[in-house]
């Protein structure tokens, strides 16, 4: 057991990751601190995902089961684990060396942490670069779970980036298996609901992201995001309604940004709509200005959004 006490599990989900597995394994082998476990869950793959996995030997304990999908994965390789924490790392993504060192130090310095993440480099498919995914700031993380409501988007490097305690993931019931999108944003609200949140500054995670637009994924990302944020509603203190109300229009407009961007005029009226009738007066003059500079051709960015 390492000194300060602190055992970590690595956990891959993989489902027809055979293209991208082997870096990601090689990059936690390749760690200056090495978790004690590192455990693939293979989600039903039909190509050469368990081969390639099988090929690392004793190194890597495969764990394998029907596809049930990204979050059912997770949850399996959280009940496969023995340790006291966890570090989600996706199929397609990668480690740098330092990067469960730095968050281990963390850890032992700020026990009343239940997990931390860190600061992302974001790449195309090709190898281009695709931009730097932040830390929130430190006022921001001070209130993790208001953050999370606030900005409807998860912690840098979600769940590439994230170590979080086991037993607090397995106490806030694990990954919903029953949402298609945004599941990482939903686990991280009921976690920072039971402890503390912190991000390392420094990008150690690489993050794989697919050229061209999120159009295709609207309805679904939208439905996903009113089911997390009414669903996890309990979690705020019983006098901040009008906080949830905020951000719930706030998350509605974003997503009526990128529709109209799609060309999706009908249904970003919708969205606007609702999004107005939980926070009336301050979308009322956001949806005049959205129209305005749709009209113009331009829209401001969405402010919100999520992996």
């Amino acid at each position: 057991m390492p000194e300060n006490g602190c055992t970590i599990a690595a956990v891959i989900p993989a489902w027809n990751a055979a293209p991208w597995i082997a870096r990601a394994i090689e990059s936690v082998l390749a760690q200056s601190r090495p978790p004690e476990e590192l455990i693939v869950v293979d989600d039903g793959s039909t190509d050469a995902t368990a081969e390639i996995v099988r090929g690392f030997g004793d190194r890597v304990r495969l764990v394998s089961q029907a596809n049930r999908g990204l979050s059912a994965a997770r949850n399996a390789g959280i009940r496969a684990a023995g340790t006291d924490w966890i570090a989600f790392l996706d199929a397609d993504d990668y480690w740098q060396p330092g990067k469960l060192e730095a968050q281990a130090r963390l850890l032992a310095d700020r026990p009343e942490l239940a997990f931390v993440s860190c600061a992302a480099r974001l790449v195309y498919e090709d190898g281009g670069e695709a931009g730097h995914w932040p830390c929130m700031s430190e006022q921001e993380a001070r209130t993790p779970l208001e953050t999370l409501f606030r900005r409807h988007a998860a912690v840098a490097g979600s769940g590439s980036a994230v170590v979080a305690r086991r037993d607090l993931l397995l106490a806030a019931g694990g990954f919903d298996e029953s949402l298609r999108a945004l599941e990482d944003i939903d686990m991280w609200m009921r976690l920072a609901q039971r402890g503390g949140y912190a991000c390392l500054p420094e990008p150690l995670v690489v993050i794989r992201r697919r050229r061209g637009s999120m159009s295709g994924d609207l309805d679904v990302m939208k439905t996903a995001a009113r089911r997390v944020m009414a669903k996890n509603r309990g979690l705020l203190a019983s006098d901040r309604g009008r906080f949830w109300h905020q951000c719930y229009a706030a998350m509605l407009t974003d997503y009526a940004k990128w529709e109209l961007r799609a060309g999706r005029r009908w249904q970003a009226a919708a969205t606007l709509l609702e999004a107005g009738c939980h926070a009336p007066l301050a979308q009322g003059r956001l949806v005049a200005s959205l129209w305005l500079a749709w009209l113009r051709g331009g829209l401001p960015a969405p402010s919100g959004g999520s992996r």
